[in-house]
């Protein structure tokens, strides 16, 4: 007997329609996950009261009862899979799952079998239909023979389906020998006593649990009175009234505000609550994070040590109104609570500020994902992200944009989220934790785009070699590099040619200590006049001249000197074949980066053995250019090929 069974495109069936998840089945008990993520249903073995398996339209239905009295059906199953899983869930289980046949004769007389708090209509001993009696709201005698149940309306199904189940009535005739009365008794009421011993019937707000008044709720909009009943919750407003079951209840999310008296706690539905076109997947509350609530909850001892041992501790409770919410939302409805996770912003928040569809709020870097509060709340898993990338801010001069950057995440759907507007020192916090957690970065090698993010983020740390705004800056330089060691420097035109009428310098780039390389004044002259450009046919001809004078700045004469190398660049060409060797499967842009990491991690006692290769390298070129410039016989090149100067 293997392990356990799983089953994908499996239907959880009941309120909120029909989703298709993932159905495990295993030693410990039931798993279903909602396929895209969302909803995960969990039934421990030790809490299945009984399981039956029922023959609908096109497939196998299993159902399962919960001894808390909750309910799953289960649909999709083949024909071949029911006497498998009967015999797996009996030998490891121990309960015999029955087999139950669906009435399709259409009739409507037949008995009624309460089993629980689950009510069945029985037509010739085949279920024509069940209902939850946890749903029943109000239950009364309509004359003397039938019985009138009205269910909760919860706001969650309007979501997914069109039709909900508002009321029902059954006739009982004084005759039925089922359920007996006599002259003050009908047998209806006999039924309706059954049923409100089971029903959740008269919970109203003085039956709430706790009751958190005046709370400031961001989507929907309004202040609530927030109830948290045994099975439901209930948002209370002025104009609105929302009723939401636990089991539509997916996660609690709960992420203090940075730097501010306030704190985020975020309810994740599915399906969402409905307010007139517009669905709310998210709750978002904001509470005042030093506002301190004590109060005694309404629930009996009995339930208290049984259903919610360890989740609550006392009948009383005391503490920050957040962290009391969460706490007794979290024992009453089951979801887990997120908080925030290793990210840090530079000001040691748990967020960066963002804008998000031109909203201003802060977007949470979170272990599994990134949530962006307070509107729209958006919140994007790590699994579904495609690839991220960081982009030049777009809006305002460049005394605007030169202080921000944007970060656009793109999903496996195609759809793309674009984040703007964060502070340029938050770059490195950002791509270290997104890096960290394997998620892709791309760089597009658009030159409009890089060369804007490379202006951005490259005054951050002068002193520090990043891999990632070094590749930006290459791929703005527009040339790929002619050698391998070349990966970090911003080297344009190869030092130049002899046969150039312009003056020639030691060398086209300055370089620093750390390995970084300014563009000479000269490119920056080559951008300016090429920026100058005000028609795409002149840039076309300018490209093309530039081109033609680059090919032959490539054609270059082999008796130059060689150009001098950083320390940087000493230290890459000593560690590369090593760092290879030591991860063959390693990439050339891997290797690039790793490299870079290392030296901005480097001491000055580290550097230094390499910074003086490069200082002598720097004087062996200079001398080296004045002999190759006057023709003598200091040109260690000429000399070595027999050649002279003309």
């Amino acid at each position: 007997m293997s392990d356990g069974h799983h089953f994908n495109n499996i239907l959880l069936g009941g309120r909120g329609g029909t989703n298709p998840g993932q159905f495990r089945l295993h030693s410990g008990g039931i798993a279903w996950r909602k396929l895209g993520g969302g909803k995960v249903v969990e039934v421990d073995r030790a809490d299945i009261a009984g399981l039956t398996w029922m023959k609908v339209p096109r497939a196998y239905q299993l159902g399962v009862r919960v001894k808390d009295g909750l309910s799953y059906k289960f649909i999709g199953f083949r024909e071949q899979d029911v006497s498998n899983l009967t015999n797996f869930i009996e030998k490891t289980f121990g309960v015999k799952a029955e087999e139950k046949q669906l009435s399709v004769s259409g009739r409507n007389w037949g008995e009624v079998d309460i089993n629980g708090n689950m009510l069945t209509f029985l037509v010739d001993s085949k279920q024509a239909f069940e209902v939850s009696l946890a749903d029943v709201a109000q239950t009364h005698l309509q004359g003397k023979n039938d019985a009138y149940l009205e269910f909760h309306v919860d706001d969650t199904t309007g979501a997914n389906e069109k039709d909900s189940l508002m009321d029902l009535c059954f006739h009982i005739p004084t005759s039925n020998t089922q359920y007996v009365g006599d002259e003050t008794r009908p047998p209806a009421q006999v039924l309706l006593d059954k049923i409100l011993s089971m029903a959740d019937v008269g919970s109203s707000s003085e039956d709430a649990v706790v009751t958190f008044d005046g709370i400031a709720i961001l989507t929907p909009r309004g202040r609530y009175s927030i109830e948290l009943h045994l099975s439901f919750m209930r948002l209370q407003g002025q104009a609105n009234d929302f009723k939401i079951q636990y089991s539509s209840v997916v996660r609690i999310f709960r992420l203090p505000k940075s730097n501010q008296p306030h704190t985020f706690v975020v309810i994740t539905l599915d399906p969402p609550i409905r307010k007139g076109q517009t669905l709310y997947p998210h709750i978002v509350i904001q509470f005042e994070t030093e506002t301190v609530v004590e109060g005694t909850l309404s629930i009996s001892e009995e339930l208290l040590a049984t259903k919610y041992k360890g989740k609550l501790t006392e009948m009383s409770y005391k503490g920050l109104i957040h962290e009391e919410f969460t706490k007794i939302l979290n024992a009453l409805s089951g979801a887990k609570v997120t908080k925030p996770g290793t990210f840090r912003s530079c000001q040691h928040g748990y967020a960066v500020k963002s804008s998000l569809k031109a909203e201003d709020g802060l977007l949470y870097p979170l272990e599994k994902g990134f949530f962006f509060l307070p509107k729209p709340p958006t919140l994007i898993l790590h699994d579904e992200i495609e690839y991220v990338e960081f982009e030049r801010h777009g809006a305002g001069g460049s005394s605007v944009s030169s202080h921000y950057f944007d970060l656009l995440i793109k999903l496996k759907n195609d759809q793309e989220h674009l984040f703007g507007n964060i502070q340029r020192n938050e770059y490195h916090t950002l791509f270290d934790f997104i890096s960290g957690k394997g998620l892709k970065i791309l760089n597009l090698g658009e030159a409009q785009i890089t060369k804007g993010v490379a202006a951005v983020l490259q005054n951050h740390d002068d002193d520090a070699v990043d891999p990632h705004l070094e590749r930006i800056k290459n791929a703005a330089g527009g040339e790929e590099s002619d050698e391998e060691d070349e990966d970090f420097v911003a080297d344009k035109d190869d030092g130049g040619s002899p046969t150039d009428d312009s003056e020639e310098e030691e060398s086209d780039v300055s370089e620093s200590r750390d390995g970084k390389e300014k563009p000479s004044k000269k490119a920056s002259k080559k951008d300016a006049t090429s920026k100058a450009s005000s028609s795409k046919k002149k840039s076309r001809d300018g490209d093309e001249e530039g081109s033609k004078k680059r090919r032959q700045k490539k054609k270059k004469d082999p008796n130059a000197p060689k150009r001098a190398m950083s320390g940087f660049m000493f230290f890459s060409n000593a560690e590369r074949d090593n760092l290879r060797k030591a991860n063959p499967g390693m990439s050339f842009t891997d290797v690039g980066r790793t490299l870079g990491e290392r030296w901005k991690k480097m001491t000055a006692e580290e550097k230094d053995p390499y910074e003086s290769m490069a200082r002598a390298d720097a004087k062996r070129y200079k001398e080296a250019m004045a002999g190759y410039k006057g023709g003598g016989p200091s040109n260690a090149m000429d000399s070595d090929n027999g050649t002279g100067s003309d």
